[in-house]
Parts: structure tokens; C-alpha cells; sequence
């Protein structure tokens, strides 16, 4: 067999043909051996290893406990049972309380430095001096009912910084356009929708409507509807639109030329919130109350097509985007204390972490976003990133949220924003572990 030259399980096989099949069994084990079965003492490294002693909890650690609907329906001890039910609910209550401290923050908490200005020196003056917050957000969360949560923050003038892209400009503006009621379509155009259970919008604005994932693109196309997500937004409105800016930019030009006016965006867009006329807007409340809203990318999108139009039609106009830049970096660098609530990621969420960068880091952040690090996006980015570009303060205590901000964004303004006070303080339910 050793010389044998055929595969070696042939051999073997050749070899044992014939064999009884029991002469090739396993050998019983000795008299003395003892199966693994028939021990009775328990290995002492598997003992070990599962039963490890643990050292004692921190003070002060928080038990796991969900909300128990036995006590009927509470929003408040609903809403305070997140932070001990654990992963992205604890993480939306930290969030909550993030906020809270950010709003709560007043210069009268802070030790007089001895190079402090003479103004920020009386008492009074310290204790109305608040942070600075900047508030970001992408165009889909105007384009979802989340926009109404933003005008509410506008209206009460509860933020003081926007930051946001091209189309949460446009979409905001465009939804409460008056047009002529006899050429809107009829919500839900004949889709295969589930039919609205609530009164549509009225015909005379320029809605979004409700839709599905899943509706085939080409069909829409066809149809002159553009999906976003599960939401519709018929293409007339884009018309509309187009409709009641391209005046305003005839204006714009001429006033460039006629008085020498150099406009930027975040200008743009205060003359647009105040030309718009209606309390329903995020930027009429905006303009009104002084919030400045930074838009660095107001081409990329339908602002950006109706500028490229205008540029055929009558061309000149010209945005100042540098400006703009000195403007935000000046608003972080000259608050007394920073805060960052920024919905989504991308440009909204770097721009306002690199102004803060200009003051050596914000004092409070909260992130809300679905964005994963993995791929080295800032998206994703969580706030210990931030942290070591000088973007954040190492000594803050930032939150970040793995979420889809339309789930969230309501509760947190019903949390965090609405205060039965004037004055700002007690809002909403006690989260335990709040910090006053």
C-alpha cells in the first residue's frame, strides 16, 4: 500500500473490502477513562468565565425601565421613561436635555473674567445675556410637516441662527403661494393613494401631498409630479413659483445697478421672507424677527434654476457668498456661549460646525441624523469628531441621535421649546437627570 501509486482513499478501500464493519470502529475507551458525561464536577475555567463577579455600579447608575401603560396614557412619564429605556430613546432624552441646557444657559452662570467687557459686567445685563443657538436643517424637513415645527421655533424666536440648503428655501415659499385656485390639480391624482381621511390643503396654496415610496418614477414623470420620498409635489408648483420670484430678482438687479446694493443669499432670502406676506412661512417669521438664515448653496436647487433663467432674461445680478461667510463666523464668534441643533448632515451640519470652530468650539450640540462614520462623512460624523477639529468644546456634553428627524423633531420642540413660562424656564415634562 505505501507504494501503491493510486489515490489513497482507493487503497484504503481495496485493503478493507471484505472486512467486517465493526473491526474498523472507534475503540472503546479503557477501564479507567471517564466520559466527559459521567463527571461531576463543573471545569473550573468554564466556571470562571461565566461566572465572573462584577464590581459594583457607579453611584448614581440608572435601572433599565420602559413605561408601564397599566397607568393609562401620560406623555409626560411617557416621554420621561426614554431615558431609562435605553439605546436611541435614551439618547433622544439626553438630546432633550442637551437642549434644555442650552436654552436654560445664562452669562450670570458663568465667573466675571478679569478681561470681560464693562457692559457684560452688570448683573442685569449677564443675567439676559443667553447662548447663541444655531439651528440646522436639510430641504426635506420643509418639505415634510416637520416645516411647521421650524416656523414655530421662528415665530417664537427661539432660535437665533438658520443654516439650511436651496430647497429648504424654495419649498417653504412655494407651499404658501397663493395661485389660481381653477388650475389646481385634485389631491391624490388618480395614484393608487389611500384616500386622504383629513380636508386637503386649500386649492388656493401651493401644497405637498402625501404619497408612497414605492410609486413608479416614470409614471410620475409622465404625470409632471416629482417624488420626494413618500411626499409629492406637483410641478406646477415649481411654475408658480418661478412666477413670483422672477420679479423680485427684475427688482433685485435694479436696485444694484440704481444704489449700488451688494446682495448675498442670506439678504435674498430676508427680502423674500418679507415679500412673501404670510404668517404660515418660516421665513416671513424669520424676517421679521431678525433670524438670519444662511443658505451657501442657494443655487442647488430650484432658486438656483430660476437665477440661471433670470441670467438669460436679464442678466447681472450677483450674490456675494463671501459676505455671507463673514456674517456666521462673526455671529459664533462674538456669542457668549454657542449651541448647535442640527437636523441631517451634509453642508447644513458643517457649515455650522465650522463657524463654531471660529470660537474654539460650541458649548452644546445635539445631532439628529441617520448618517453612519464608517464611510469618513461628515454626515456621519459623530461629535467626538467634531470635538477634535476645535468645533466643539472638549468639555461639552454633546448628543448625537441615530434618526429619521421627522419622528423626532415635534417631540423635541414639545419637550425642550414649549414653555409654559414667558420666560423660558420649566418647559415641558422633568426628564430624570435633567440638568436645571
Amino acid at each position: 500500500v505505501a507504494h501503491d501509486r493510486r489515490p489513497q482513499s482507493q487503497v484504503v478501500d481495496q485493503a478493507t473490502r471484505g472486512l467486517p464493519r465493526c473491526r474498523l470502529a472507534r475503540p472503546p475507551p479503557t477501564r479507567h477513562a471517564m466520559s466527559t458525561y459521567e463527571s461531576t464536577k463543573v471545569p473550573e475555567l468554564s466556571q470562571q468565565a461565566v461566572l465572573m463577579a462584577s464590581e459594583e455600579m457607579p453611584s448614581g447608575s440608572l435601572p433599565v425601565k420602559g413605561y408601564d401603560f397599566n397607568q393609562g396614557v401620560d406623555f409626560e412619564k411617557l416621554m420621561a421613561s426614554y431615558l431609562t429605556t435605553g439605546f436611541q430613546a435614551n439618547q433622544f432624552a439626553l438630546a432633550v436635555n442637551e437642549v434644555r441646557k442650552m436654552r436654560a444657559w445664562r452669562l450670570s452662570d458663568e465667573p466675571i473674567e478679569e478681561d470681560e467687557r464693562d457692559d457684560l459686567r452688570d448683573p442685569a445685563v449677564r443675567a439676559r445675556t443667553k447662548a447663541t443657538i444655531f439651528l440646522g436643517f436639510t430641504s426635506n424637513l420643509i418639505s415634510a410637516g416637520t416645516r411647521e415645527s421650524i416656523k414655530y421655533l421662528c415665530q417664537h424666536k427661539l432660535v437665533d441662527v438658520i443654516v439650511t440648503t436651496g430647497g429648504g428655501i424654495e419649498e417653504d415659499l412655494m407651499k404658501v403661494l397663493a395661485h389660481d385656485e381653477s388650475a389646481a390639480p385634485s389631491p391624490p391624482f388618480s395614484l393608487h393613494l389611500t384616500p386622504l381621511t383629513t380636508p386637503p390643503p386649500p386649492k388656493c396654496m401651493a401644497p405637498h401631498y402625501i404619497g408612497d415610496f414605492a410609486l413608479k418614477g416614470a409614471e410620475l414623470r409622465r404625470r409632471g409630479i416629482n417624488r420626494i420620498g413618500n411626499l409629492l409635489v406637483p410641478n406646477r408648483n415649481y411654475c408658480i413659483f418661478e412666477e413670483w420670484l422672477m420679479p423680485i430678482l427684475d427688482e433685485m438687479l435694479e436696485e444694484q445697478n440704481s444704489e449700488g446694493t451688494r446682495w448675498t443669499p442670506s439678504k435674498m432670502i430676508k427680502l423674500l421672507g418679507e415679500r412673501i406676506g404670510n404668517e404660515d412661512s418660516v421665513y416671513y417669521w424669520a424676517a421679521k424677527n431678525g433670524i438670519p438664515v444662511f443658505c451657501p448653496a442657494i443655487t442647488d436647487g430650484s432658486v438656483g434654476d430660476m437665477l440661471y433663467f433670470h441670467s438669460y432674461k436679464n442678466p447681472g445680478l450677483v450674490l456675494d457668498i463671501v459676505e455671507d461667510i463673514r456674517e456666521i463666523n462673526n455671529a459664533a464668534l462674538h456669542a457668549s456661549h454657542s449651541g448647535m441643533l442640527i437636523l441631517g448632515g451634509g453642508l447644513v451640519k458643517h457649515h455650522i460646525c465650522n463657524a463654531n470652530l471660529m470660537r474654539n468650539g460650541a458649548d452644546f450640540a445635539v445631532f439628529i441624523n441617520t448618517g453612519q462614520e464608517f464611510d469618513g462623512s461628515d454626515s456621519g460624523a459623530k461629535p467626538d469628531e467634531a470635538i477634535s477639529w476645535g468645533k466643539i468644546k472638549p468639555e461639552a456634553t454633546p448628543v448625537k441621535v441615530y434618526s429619521d428627524a421627522t419622528l423626532l423633531l415635534p417631540l423635541l420642540v414639545a419637550l425642550a421649546f414649549v414653555d409654559p413660562k414667558p420666560d423660558g424656564t420649566d418647559g415641558g415634562p422633568t426628564l430624570p437627570g435633567a440638568s436645571s
